[in-house]
C-alpha cells in the first residue's frame, strides 16, 4: 500500500542561485516549507521584488523511507518554473507555478541522495502570469511530499491528478456513480469500488476488472451549498489476487445546477443566488506561503461575510482551501493564469494548465464553473486569441461534461467582440465608480448587456474600491477612505443584487493582497480594495454591508469606529444589520429610531464634546466614540507621496468648474470642452493619419469608455492618463489649468 511522506521539513536555501551545487552546502539558509522568497519585498511597492532562480537542497535518505518499489515527488506549488535534480541529474522541469506535479524518483535513488529544486520566477513569455496586478511571488509555497508505492498503482504521473475521477448523476432520488480510475491491471488484478456516507458506513460496494465502474446510491443526500454541504467519499483498492497494493479516495458531493439568462444560477432546482467575493491566496509578511491554519482563517471569514459565492482568482489554489469550501458548501469559480497580456508562445502552457486545473479539482462538487481567462480582451482580441480561447473551451469540455466556462471580460471590452461568444457564461470586470464612471452607471451597463444578449448569461466578476485608514464626512472618488469604499458598495450591492439575472457577483477583494507594482493610497505594494485588510486583523465597514445583506447571524454594526474626531456640527452616523430596526443613542440619549429595506441605517447626531454612540438592534448592540473638534485631524487625510497636487489643495469656487469637477460636468459646457480637448490632443500628440476613432493609452473611444471617463475628476484623469502617456504635469500648470476652469459656470444639475 502506498504511504505518503511529507518533506517540508529540513531544507536548505540560497535566493539568486541560479546553478547547482555538487555537494550539500554548509552555509545556506535553514528553511521548511511552505517559503517564499518574496514575503517582503513582494510588498513593499516600488515593482523591484527579486524575480529570478533559486534553489532548495535537502538530504534524502532511502533507510529512513518506508518501504516501496517506487518513490514519487510531489509539489504542489512551485512558483512559476521549477527544475528537480536527484544526485545532481535533471528528472523533471514544470512549468506553471500553482498546480501539483509528481517527479518519479525510483530509477536514480541510492541510499543517501541530494534533492534539489531549482526554482524560477523570472519574466519570460511562455508561462503564465507575466502581467497581472498582483506579485508573482517565487518559491517552494506548499507542501512537498514522497509518495512511496509499489511497482503496480494506480497512476501518479497524469497531470498530477489524484488517479481516481467520480461523477454522480441525479436520477429521481437516487443517484448513478461513475466512478474512473487510471490504471493498467494486470491479469489477476481487479478493482475494488466503495462509497461510504459522511459517517464512514458503505453505502454501497463492487469488484470489477475494470478502470471503470457504475455505482447507484439509492435515497442520495444532496450536496446543497451553505445549507446542507453533504459529502460522500469514494474509495478504490487495486486488488491482486484478492489483497489491496494500493488505494486512493476521494471526497464527492452529488448536486445538479444551472445558470439561466434571465432567473441566474440554480442548485439542485432551486434559486440559489451567487453573491461572494473573489480571494488573492498572499498575506502580509508571509506572501503565498500559506499554513492550514492560514486558509481556514480565510474560509472562516468569508463564511461569516455570508458569501455564497468564491472567485478563486487568478490561478489555482492550494487543494486544501478547495476541501474547506466543498465541507463549507461555497460554490467556485476556478480558473487559470491566462490573465491581461495574450502571450503568442503561452498557449501550450495555457493548455497545460488547464488540464492540471480540471484534471485535479475534478472531484470538487464546489465548483460549478472553469474560468478561460481574465482581462485578457483587454485591448481588443486577434485570431491568435480567439483560437486559444477556442482550445481551451474545447479541452475544458472534453476533459469534464457536467461544468461550464466562462471569461472574465473587462469594461473596455465591448459587448460585441467575438470571445466574449466562446464560453458558455460570461462575468465582467467593471468598476465605475472607482477608476471613472460613477457608481449609478454599473445597474444600467448590465441591462443593456442583457438586452443586447437576452440568452447569455452575465455575471460581475470584479467589482470594488480601495480603503485604507483615511476618513472623510464628504466621500469623494478616488479618496480611499473607509468612507467612500462602504458607500460605493451600498450602491453597488443595491444596484447588483436586486437584478436576478446576474448569474454570480464577486466583490474585488475579500482581502487586500500583495501587488508590488502598485503605489497608491499611501502604502505602496499592495492592492486595498479588501473588505479586509491584508493581514486578516481589521474588518473594514463594507464588510459588514455585505453581512447585512447575506449573513443569518443577527448583528448590528457601527460604521467609522477610526473615524472620532470631526468637525461638523451636526455629522451622519451610518449604521449597518441585517434586523429590521435600530434605535441609536447619543450619550444615553435615544437620536431615534430607523427601519431600513436595505440594512443601511442613517442618523443625524449632534456633535457637541466627546460623544458615546450606542447602536441597539433587538438584543444586539454595538458602541463607539466621536468627538468634537474644531480643525480637521489632518492624520485622517491621504497626502499622497510624490502628488503634484492634492485634490484638497485646489481653489474651488461655488458655482464653477475646477481641477475637482468632473469630466462629464467639465465637457458638459462649451469652454470646459474646448479646453479639455486642445488639452487631449497635445497629450495625444494629435489625431494619428489612418486612425478613424481617437483613442486614449491604445483604448478606442467607445460611448462606454467616454462616460467611463467623464466620472474622473479632472485631476484624477490627468494624474492618470500621464502616467499611461508618460506626460506628466507640473504644480503650475495644473494650477494654471484650475483658474481657467474657475472662470467657467459649472451647468446646474437638472432635477
Amino acid at each position: 500500500m502506498r504511504t505518503v511522506v511529507n518533506l517540508n521539513e529540513g531544507w536548505i536555501f540560497k535566493k539568486t542561485q541560479d546553478t547547482l551545487p555538487t555537494a550539500l552546502p554548509t552555509d545556506w539558509e535553514s528553511v521548511d516549507l511552505p517559503h517564499t522568497w518574496n514575503a517582503q519585498d513582494g510588498q513593499d511597492g516600488g515593482n523591484d521584488y527579486y524575480r529570478g532562480k533559486s534553489c532548495y537542497m535537502r538530504m534524502l535518505s532511502r533507510s529512513l523511507l518506508p518501504e516501496g518499489e517506487e518513490y514519487w515527488l510531489e509539489i504542489r506549488g512551485a512558483n512559476s518554473s521549477a527544475d528537480v535534480y536527484l544526485n545532481g541529474k535533471l528528472l523533471k522541469t514544470h512549468h506553471g507555478g500553482y498546480s501539483t506535479f509528481r517527479v518519479d524518483l525510483s530509477g536514480d535513488m541510492a541510499e543517501d541522495n541530494i534533492l534539489a529544486v531549482i526554482v524560477d520566477n523570472s519574466p519570460n513569455e511562455f508561462v503564465y502570469p507575466q502581467m497581472a496586478d498582483f506579485t508573482f511571488y517565487g518559491g517552494l509555497y506548499r507542501d512537498v511530499n514522497l509518495i512511496c508505492v509499489g511497482k503496480d498503482h494506480f497512476d501518479l504521473d497524469y497531470f498530477g491528478a489524484p488517479g481516481i475521477r467520480v461523477t454522480p448523476k441525479i436520477e429521481g432520488r437516487d443517484a448513478e456513480i461513475d466512478v474512473d480510475v487510471r490504471v493498467s491491471l494486470k491479469e489477476g488484478q481487479s478493482v475494488r469500488y466503495t462509497v461510504c456516507d459522511a459517517d464512514g458506513q458503505v453505502v454501497v460496494t463492487a469488484e470489477e476488472a475494470s478502470s471503470h465502474a457504475e455505482l447507484t446510491v439509492k435515497d442520495v443526500h444532496l450536496w446543497h451549498g451553505k445549507r446542507d454541504p453533504y459529502l460522500y467519499t469514494c474509495k478504490a483498492e487495486l486488488l491482486q489476487s484478492g489483497e489491496a497494493i494500493d488505494a486512493v479516495s476521494t471526497r464527492f458531493g452529488c448536486r445538479t445546477f444551472k445558470i439561466d439568462p434571465e432567473e441566474g444560477f440554480f442548485l439542485n432546482g432551486e434559486s440559489y443566488p451567487l453573491r461572494g467575493v473573489s480571494r488573492h491566496q498572499d498575506r502580509l509578511g508571509v506572501g503565498n506561503a500559506l499554513t492550514r491554519a492560514h486558509h481556514e482563517e480565510d474560509i472562516d471569514l468569508i463564511c461569516e461575510v455570508g458569501a455564497t459565492t468564491i472567485r478563486l482568482a487568478h490561478y489555482q489554489h492550494d487543494q486544501y482551501f478547495y476541501d474547506l469550501c466543498d465541507e463549507r458548501g461555497l460554490v467556485l469559480w476556478a480558473e487559470i493564469p491566462y490573465i491581461s497580456k495574450h502571450m503568442p508562445g503561452g498557449r501550450e502552457n495555457t493548455i497545460t494548465q488547464m488540464n492540471e486545473l480540471v484534471e485535479q479539482n475534478y472531484n470538487h462538487p464546489s465548483i460549478v464553473v472553469w474560468g478561460l481567462s481574465n482581462e485578457i480582451g483587454i485591448g481588443g482580441s486577434d485570431q491568435d486569441l480567439l483560437d486559444n480561447h477556442n482550445i481551451l473551451n474545447d479541452l475544458c469540455h472534453k476533459l469534464d461534461k457536467t461544468r461550464l466556462t466562462t471569461v472574465a471580460a473587462v469594461s473596455m471590452c465591448k459587448i460585441d467582440d467575438p470571445y466574449l461568444l466562446i464560453p458558455d457564461v460570461i462575468s465582467y470586470n467593471h468598476y465605475f465608480g472607482w477608476y471613472g464612471g460613477d457608481t449609478s452607471m454599473n445597474g444600467p451597463w448590465f441591462d443593456k448587456f442583457h438586452a443586447a444578449h437576452p440568452t447569455l448569461p452575465i455575471g460581475c466578476s470584479e467589482y470594488g474600491c480601495e480603503a485604507l485608514n483615511w476618513h472623510t464626512s464628504d466621500p469623494r472618488q478616488g479618496d480611499y477612505t473607509e468612507e467612500y469604499q462602504a458607500y460605493y458598495h451600498e450602491e453597488l450591492i443595491k444596484q447588483l443584487f436586486s437584478r436576478k439575472y446576474i448569474w454570480a457577483t464577486h466583490v474585488w477583494n475579500m482581502f487586500d493582497f500583495g501587488a508590488d507594482a502598485r503605489a497608491e493610497g499611501g502604502e505602496n505594494g499592495q492592492n486595498h480594495k479588501g473588505l479586509v485588510t491584508m493581514d486578516r486583523k481589521y474588518k473594514k465597514d463594507s464588510f459588514y454591508a455585505y453581512k447585512a445583506w447575506l449573513s443569518d447571524e443577527k448583528f448590528v454594526h457601527l460604521c467609522g469606529k477610526r473615524y472620532v474626531d470631526r468637525v461638523e456640527d451636526v455629522t451622519r452616523v451610518t449604521v449597518y444589520s441585517n434586523l429590521p430596526e435600530v434605535e441609536l443613542f447619543a450619550n444615553g440619549v435615544s437620536v431615534g429610531r430607523k427601519q431600513a429595506d436595505d440594512h443601511f441605517f442613517y442618523f443625524d447626531v449632534p456633535n457637541v464634546g466627546k460623544t458615546q454612540l450606542k447602536a441597539v438592534a433587538g438584543e444586539f448592540t454595538d458602541e463607539s466614540v466621536i468627538n468634537k473638534v474644531e480643525k480637521f485631524n489632518e492624520e485622517y487625510r491621504l497626502k499622497e507621496q510624490g502628488a503634484v497636487l492634492n485634490w484638497f489643495d485646489i481653489d474651488e469656487v461655488e458655482g464653477r468648474l475646477s481641477l475637482n469637477s468632473k469630466m462629464s460636468d467639465v465637457m458638459a459646457t462649451l469652454r470646459g470642452k474646448l479646453i479639455m480637448m486642445r488639452l487631449m490632443m497635445k497629450m495625444l500628440g494629435g489625431k494619428k493619419k489612418g486612425d478613424k476613432k481617437p483613442k486614449v493609452a491604445g483604448f478606442e473611444m467607445t460611448p462606454e469608455m467616454t462616460a467611463m471617463m467623464g466620472g474622473f475628476t479632472v485631476l484624477r484623469l490627468l494624474t492618470m492618463a500621464g502616467g499611461f502617456m508618460n506626460v506628466q504635469f507640473t504644480k503650475e500648470q495644473l494650477l494654471a489649468l484650475n483658474k481657467k476652469l474657475n472662470r467657467i459656470k459649472a451647468k446646474a444639475e437638472k432635477k
